[in-house]
């Protein structure tokens, strides 16, 4: 039986056809069709199921689609008929425990789910003067964050990592141990077998709880970029109910390949590493879409594939340029088994200093320090030119190097809670302070 919601999307808004011109790799032009850029239209094929696309550009008075799927058996001549001038995605509570694709099919093997209300997929970010200042801490429930890079309720963050360093186990980590009431996670350009065991490795239990939106790197540029739009409204649905809701987004960078797929088969001109423009406005696009408003709030991670942790990827530099946080991975961590591998000094937490009180920020900074100098001190150390007394920092971040790399090292499985978190914190910032003072030969706190 035909539910209602699949009537409703047989019915044509206007009869406003075209036809097939030519192709331009997987992208076909279009003439005589006079819709806005971003509608869906179908093309009719000869003995095949029709194929939904959606609008890119305009060019010599041709319109532009790029298929949702492989364009195999179109033909010069296909009819092309306008299904929907704005792009829409089904929302409602009915989605928790979802899996889905990016057009709201289910992907688990349960049936569609029903009674949905219908959401724009290029809302407008909220404006600069209607978003709610972030106060309140959001406990993530990874230890090496919430102590010491602590998050926002409504802050934005990019997860920096290369491949292979752990950044689908601190996603499901985050999943799993966060205080967010919703989590909606975006699984973009991941290779098939990845989501399996996304899902039943790293999420488990956290699927109760999350909406979960799939478009594999096998799919094309236009669903993988189609799944992004689709998690941030999922996302903008829980947040306007006064939730406070948790967006994991894997990954940015392969977003932001698929827009550059999309751009050049329209014509742009590359840029840096080959990315056009359109790349650099699409961002802060989609990425200003989250955060705090009156309504609730949308904590987001995005994470941001380079290959290695300089400074030369574009679209690193422009996530760490449009977000609150970034927080590193680094390699030297992972190969010392010290997971979650976030380096502490190359990661910032700029909304800290606001949610976090002065004790806590105290503590955090006295391993920061701690952290920076024994880096400082790291060669002398290597080729064992340091001399015990030299430094009396340097003196007692050695002294507890144990604690330190203790207090950063935490199991996908184990949980801390924001008060324990605090409480070990603030013994290691102690135990720092008595170190300093007994290289000193002063008497300790007691």
């Amino acid at each position: 039986m035909i539910s209602y919601e699949q009537q409703l999307d047989r019915i044509w808004p206007a009869m406003v056809e075209g036809s097939v011109t030519a192709t331009d790799g997987v992208s076909a032009r279009v003439a005589c069709l006079p819709v806005p850029i971003g509608a869906e239209v179908e093309l009719q094929r000869v003995g095949l199921p029709a194929l939904s696309a959606q609008v890119i550009g305009f060019h010599d008075g041709l319109t532009h689609v790029f298929p949702f799927e492989e364009p195999r058996g179109v033909r010069i001549g296909d009819r092309v008929r306008l299904v929907r001038t704005q792009p829409t995605f089904r929302v409602g509570p009915q989605l928790l425990g979802r899996v889905l694709d990016a057009k709201g099919r289910s992907l688990d093997g349960r049936p569609a789910p029903t009674a949905l209300s219908v959401a724009c997929l290029e809302a407008a970010p909220p404006r600069a003067l209607q978003r709610r200042s972030i106060r309140e801490p959001l406990a993530t429930g990874v230890r090496v964050i919430d102590g010491l890079l602590t998050c926002g309720a409504g802050q934005r963050s990019a997860i920096v990592a290369g491949p292979g360093l752990g950044k689908s186990v601190l996603l499901g980590m985050l999943a799993r141990r966060s205080e967010a009431d919703v989590n909606v996670v975006a699984l973009i350009g991941e290779r098939g077998r990845e989501v399996q065991e996304f899902l039943d490795r790293d999420l488990r239990d956290g699927l109760q709880r999350s909406v979960v939106i799939v478009a594999t790197g096998d799919e094309s540029a236009a669903m993988r970029l189609r799944a992004a739009m689709a998690a941030t409204t999922v996302a903008e649905y829980f947040r306007e109910q006064g939730l406070r809701v948790q967006l994991l987004f894997d990954s940015l960078t392969r977003v932001a390949m698929a827009q550059r797929e999309i751009g050049l088969s329209l014509g742009e001109l590359p840029a840096s590493r080959g990315y056009p423009p359109s790349v650099y406005s699409l961002l802060p696009r989609l990425l200003e879409r989250t955060g705090a408003s009156d309504q609730g709030s949308i904590t987001a991670f995005y994470s941001v594939l380079v290959d290695e942790l300089g400074r030369d990827d574009p679209i690193g530099e422009a996530a760490r340029g449009l977000l609150d946080a970034h927080y590193v991975l680094c390699p030297r961590l992972a190969q010392r088994g010290l997971y979650p591998a976030i380096d502490v000094l190359d990661s910032v937490s700029r909304l800290m200093p606001q949610v976090a009180d002065p004790d806590h920020a105290a503590d955090a900074a006295a391993v920061r320090n701690a952290l920076a100098a024994k880096r400082e001190a790291e060669d002398l150390i290597m080729v064992g030119a340091y001399r015990a007394g030299s430094r009396a920092d340097v003196d007692a971040a050695l002294r507890c190097e144990h604690q330190l790399d203790s207090f950063r090292r935490q199991s996908p499985d184990e949980s801390s809670s924001p008060e324990v978190t605090r409480k070990q914190l603030r013994e290691l910032a102690r135990s720092l302070a008595d170190e300093r003072l007994e290289s000193r030969g002063l008497p300790t706190n007691p």
